[in-house]
């Protein structure tokens, strides 16, 4: 008997705060109202999600849990086999190799057709044994396979052969993340309002390079001020390295956010200085709310870019990144009306939802 609804699972390997879990969330509350979406975090449980991020509230009767061990488990395919019959699953996407291995194994054991498969990144297959086994997975499972970049997309092509591989750039809710005033979210943040304000946002790890910036700060004059959205394992680290350079007054550490329109509002620049990256939300979230952004050259990071007013800059170099920051002129042109054209949420799901169509 033909289905009304269509049923949709995303698989992730965890639920906490990231781009592609952000984007998971988006196609629950985007995706077209005859379909039924879901996430699954193989690792974790519900209450520890939401403890620790609590935006999930709202996403609560949509969210499936596995607290998978972090060992190898045949269980966890069978568990999964078991959800889809139980759902009628019509369309499993799996996000990164982990859900490629487990939910992707599952789906074809329950011979579900419509199998997406979304690249975030390709750090993990310098990993011979990832390579290997993404590889193997990709020719049993056979999913459509989507770059979130042109760069991601060009090394796929490079490392396996696959005839279904298109690229869809990840997309933010240009309706949330909107222009506003300055003065004001700066006020709301208790940012002083008489300084020229950099800010970055993300998890407080290496990775995400905030030590660079917090030295590329420490070498511009004391009108520069820069604002940290975001926690991590990193943040007594980051506290002890802006008072050694004496700057511990000109950095101010806001914590993770909720409103983060707000906090890109009060930005005269937002700078993504990571030393490692995939396709960074975070950089054209700030630009749909008008503020132009740099970012370093690693990843897909350029391709987030505003040709009219964004900044590329080499990656692991403070005293570049410095003088990027200081040399910086406001474009006459808002990047907004460019993220609206090129990354609303909207549309990409939209191309998903054709995608699966086509893969069913």
């Amino acid at each position: 008997m033909k289905k009304d609804r269509k049923t949709v699972v995303h698989v992730v390997q965890h639920l906490s705060p990231g781009g592609i879990e952000s984007l998971a969330l988006d196609f629950v509350s985007f995706s077209s109202n005859d379909h039924d979406v879901y996430i699954v975090s193989l690792q974790g449980t519900k209450e520890q999600a939401i403890e620790n991020w609590p935006r999930l509230e709202a996403f609560a009767e949509n969210l499936i849990f596995f607290n998978k061990p972090d060992a190898f488990s045949l269980k966890t395919i069978s568990d999964l086999s078991v959800l889809f019959r139980e759902l009628r699953v019509d369309v499993v996407h799996t996000h990164h190799i982990g859900p490629l291995l487990y939910a992707g194994l599952a789906a074809k054991r329950c011979g579900i057709k419509s199998k997406l498969h979304t690249e975030h990144d390709v750090w993990h297959l310098n990993s011979f044994k990832h390579r290997q086994l993404q590889r193997a997975l990709l020719m049993w499972v056979q999913p459509m396979v989507v770059a979130d970049a042109f760069k991601v997309e060009q090394r796929l092509d490079e490392l396996f052969t696959h005839s279904k591989l298109t690229t869809i750039h990840n997309g933010i809710d240009t309706m949330r993340f909107v222009e506003g005033k300055k003065q004001a979210s700066r006020e709301v943040l208790n940012l002083p309002n008489d300084t020229t304000i950099i800010g970055t946002a993300g998890r407080l790890e290496s990775v995400k390079g905030h030590d660079l910036l917090i030295q590329a700060i420490s070498e511009l004059p004391r009108q520069y001020q820069l604002a940290i959205a975001g926690d991590g394992s990193q943040f007594e680290a980051l506290i002890t390295l802006t008072q050694s350079l004496g700057i511990e007054d000109r950095v101010h550490f806001l914590g993770r956010l909720e409103d983060m329109p707000l906090f890109y509002q009060a930005l005269d620049l937002f700078c993504l200085p990571s030393r490692h990256e995939g396709f960074p939300l975070t950089a054209i979230e700030a630009q749909s709310c008008g503020t132009p952004t740099l970012v370093t050259d690693v990843g897909a990071s350029a391709e987030t870019l505003c040709p009219d007013s964004g900044l590329l800059v080499e990656a692991n170099c403070p005293h570049k990144l410095a003088y990027s920051i200081q040399a910086f002129k406001p474009s006459n042109t808002s990047p907004r009306k460019h993220v609206v054209e090129k990354h609303d949420i909207r549309d990409v799901v939209s191309r998903y939802q054709q995608l699966a169509n086509i893969g069913a």
